[in-house]
């Protein structure tokens, strides 16, 4: 009995010699991690001497100070970390022992098998594994990364390094990753003085060095306004785009029932990686901003309305992103509507295509049938690492108006509001920055009086800069009288910054029309802005020559481009494919609106997006909408098409129209008609 305990006691002192070994190692761990900083505080302080005896130099007595109570303040918190590792170098892990039981505490500083580009982050409780620090654009190595510490990295000083990089008698300041000649006009810095590798930043009023990419993977390379955009990896993508298939629940489901309201099934395409199909929604993967297109044709026969709606759902209410109301006909024929929306979404929330009647008649029809378009859900997904802005904002009032009518906003969710905010009587958005917008407004109306339906409605956009305004569309759309119908817009365009972007609606003389705005969606304006760096837009509108008329089979619209060029998409100007085709000189995703503003007699309208590769010579449709007959008494009709999709350098796309069992009298090629497409780098 004795033996064996003592066996036990000789047991326990072996099992406590070792802990007190790894206490020991530990200790001389967190020793060598205070040389380390000792040894950064030197640096620093050097750091600082040189800074002041620069700044003693320039005499700038303000920035002098400013320095001086910057680099106080780091030492000092450098040194409340060393008195905190003091601290931890001589506390002792408690370890008890009696006959049975031994706890000894777990190792804070061991983060286990790193990766080569790895440090272990002892600050971390408990530690961690942490990626390198990369020197930004502008700053130069001073200690490689190791095991136990990151990489070190110091700003590069262009102001001693070249002296004469501001010219003669201009002063030069150095920045962080850059520098600034002080008393330079913004048009002559923009015109090349940063030199190379440098480019000026507006935003900043400074230059700034050019961003060096990984493996050498531009994108657009560096310029004298504007940064390096570099290539992403297949893990990392910029942009992404998806198309799917919208189809009417059966009745023998027993979910058919409209009154409530149903979701449409959505039946995707090709398996994408930022979202998945489940039960008839998608669901998303990951975080990101998201624009949505669709197309949609229905013949049916319920009383008042039907309502289309798409519905993000991040909880389990949810809410309506937008929705648009297509009216009661007055015979049998298919009628056409494109609703679009912006949102910010988030991994597990999940979008759906919602239609529903306001009242049980439609349950009973049995008129009511959704056409087969050719992919009419298409969207694109942006990360954020693009910089992109999203902005959603409803009707602030519900009001009663003869003529004109300019609507006012409520911002209801907005990504960055830096970037996007409402002008001060509300009734346009202010960008602060130049970059790239692609818009959507969906307003829901009642009308009244027979001149409604005679001449219709028109919404415009308007891009004020500098006081002016410059209209971006005209949309038209048939009136009605007493009924609900719905009106949308949208494009695509470059803005700059302080531009200002709002809308009017025209109606007839002697007609009463009451606008809805609440939160139900119908009445939306939402937007996506993007950095010109990584996207572009131009805009056309169809030819005044070649027009087609008459017996229109399979026939390529002309176009004439009414934007600036851009390097990304540009309209092809000769041979064959002139003015028929846009053609793309770079990978990337693509975003189309087009409205088309016409007289016809077919029984049914086919507006066919094509896409030509050059894997495949024949074009193939993409995306496709309808428009049913004329509205009985009026003088014009319109049909739009949006869609998104994939590009790579050489893809051209073209617009097609079919008139079926009938002629096509006359298009407008001005106010009414107008085509946008927007790219984004992926």
């Amino acid at each position: 009995m004795l033996k064996s305990q003592q066996q036990i006691i000789v047991d326990l002192q072996q099992k406590l010699a070792e802990q007190q070994h790894i206490l020991v190692s530990q200790q001389r761990e967190i020793l060598e991690q205070q040389r380390k900083m000792y040894e950064q505080m030197d640096l620093i302080k050097v750091q600082y001497g040189m800074l002041f005896d620069t700044v003693k130099q320039m005499s700038f007595q303000n920035l002098q100070e400013d320095i001086q109570n910057y680099f106080e303040s780091h030492l000092q918190g450098l040194q409340n970390q060393v008195r905190n590792r003091l601290q931890k170098s001589y506390s002792v892990h408690k370890v008890e022992v009696d006959a049975k039981v031994i706890n000894v505490g777990e190792s804070l500083l061991d983060c286990g098998l790193c990766e080569s580009d790895e440090f272990c982050n002892f600050q971390k409780t408990p530690s961690q594994c942490e990626k390198c620090t990369l020197c930004p654009a502008g700053f130069f190595q001073m200690a490689e990364c190791s095991a136990n510490s990151d990489r070190i990295c110091q700003d590069r000083d262009e102001c001693t390094e070249s002296p004469s990089i501001c010219g003669e008698r201009i002063k030069c300041l150095n920045t962080p990753g850059g520098f600034r000649c002080l008393g330079i006009a913004e048009k002559d810095a923009a015109l090349g003085m940063c030199g190379e590798e440098y480019f000026f930043n507006k935003e900043m009023q400074e230059c700034q060095a050019c961003l060096k990419c990984e493996d050498g993977m531009v994108t657009m390379p560096c310029s004298t306004v504007s940064d390096t955009v570099c290539s992403v990896t297949s893990e990392n993508k910029l942009s992404e785009s998806w198309a799917a298939n919208i189809i009417l629940p059966s009745v023998k489901s027993g979910i058919s029932q409209v009154y409530s309201g149903l979701n449409l099934k959505i039946k995707g395409k090709l398996p994408c990686e930022i979202l998945s199909v489940e039960d008839n929604s998608l669901v998303f993967r990951q975080h990101g901003l998201l624009w949505t297109d669709l197309n949609f044709a229905v013949k049916h026969n319920c009383r008042n309305f039907l309502q289309l709606s798409l519905k993000l759902n991040g909880s389990e209410e949810g809410y309506e992103l937008s929705g648009v109301r297509i009216e009661q006909p007055e015979g049998k024929y298919f009628q056409s509507t494109s609703l679009s929306s912006a949102a910010e979404v988030e991994p597990s929330q999940t979008l759906s295509v919602y239609l529903r009647s306001p009242n049980q008649f439609c349950n009973q029809s049995k008129d009511l049938n959704i056409y087969e378009l050719n992919t009419p859900l298409s969207l694109f997904w942006l990360s954020h690492d693009t910089g992109a802005v999203a902005l959603s904002a409803q009707m602030s009032t519900t009001m009663h108006y003869q003529t004109n009518y300019r609507p006012t906003f409520k911002i209801i969710s907005v990504s960055d509001p830096y970037m996007l905010s409402l002008s001060h009587d509300g009734r346009a958005i202010r960008f602060t920055e130049t970059g790239v917008v692609k818009f959507v407004f969906h307003q829901a109306l009642y009308s009244m009086g027979h001149t409604c339906v005679r001449e219709g409605f028109s919404l415009i956009s308007y891009i004020n800069r500098n006081g002016t305004n410059r209209e971006l569309t005209n949309v038209f759309k048939s009136g009605v009288n007493y009924r609900d119908t719905s009106i949308s817009a949208s494009g695509a365009t470059k803005v700059g910054a302080g531009d200002l972007i709002s809308f009017e609606i025209l109606s007839p003389a002697q007609c009463n029309v009451r606008y809805f705005g609440d939160s139900s969606g119908i009445s939306m304006f939402s937007l996506i802005w993007i950095p010109s760096a990584v996207s572009s837009a131009i805009s056309a509108t169809v030819s005044v020559t070649g027009l087609p008329t008459g017996a229109v089979r399979n026939k390529l619209l002309d176009f004439t481009q009414v934007s600036s060029n851009e390097k990304q998409i540009q309209l092809v100007s000769s041979g064959q494919l002139a003015q028929k085709y846009f053609i793309f000189t770079e990978k990337g995703v693509a975003s189309l609106a087009f409205t088309l503003k016409l007289i016809h007699s077919c029984n049914v309208l086919k507006m066919t997006l094509n896409q030509l590769t050059m894997d495949h010579m024949q074009p193939t449709a993409i995306a496709q909408q309808i428009g049913g007959q004329m509205p009985e008494g009026s003088i014009w009709t319109s049909v739009s098409l949006r869609a998104s999709f994939e590009v790579h350098n050489g893809t051209l796309i073209s617009v097609s129209l079919d008139c079926v069992r009938g002629r096509i009298n006359q298009i407008t090629h001005e106010h009414g008609t107008r085509i946008s497409i927007l790219w984004i780098s992926s």
